[in-house]
């Protein structure tokens, strides 16, 4: 069994956010020693783990409730629970898209300016009107 802090420590996360977790619900079955403090087994360190990933994938605290929810209502809510994730992959995928034009722009901005600056080619701004 792990402590609050030895959770945090074994998922990365902040001692109020673990807490924030408990109280919102979001670890089911929390256990308690016999001086009322919440105790983690390997199962809720696996759960957290899974809730940090939800939530990188930016499900919100209520969209992690109801999937909770449907997790506890077992077997049956599969597919729609399946169908929660497909939505967040999605969304996922287009947002790694962004990114990678991003990424894409500032690597060849960095290869004009590297241009720029060895003079193979002469430095020409968006910004400022061309001479006349």
């Amino acid at each position: 069994m792990f402590s609050m802090k030895q959770a945090c420590e074994q998922t990365n996360l902040p001692y109020e956010t673990l807490k924030f977790y408990c109280n919102q619900g979001l670890i089911p079955n929390v256990k308690r020693n016999s001086n009322n403090y919440r105790i983690f087994d390997e199962n809720d360190i696996a759960w957290i783990n899974s809730l940090n990933c939800l939530r990188n994938c930016g499900m919100s605290i209520s969209e992690m409730k109801d999937y909770i929810k449907l997790c506890l209502e077992g077997e049956s809510t599969i597919p729609e629970r399946k169908e929660i994730l497909a939505i967040k992959r999605q969304s996922l995928l287009e947002q790694q898209k962004l990114i990678q034009e991003s990424i894409d722009y500032i690597d060849w901005k960095q290869g004009f300016y590297d241009d720029v600056l060895s003079g193979k080619i002469e430095y020409i701004s968006n910004l400022k009107a061309a001479d006349n």
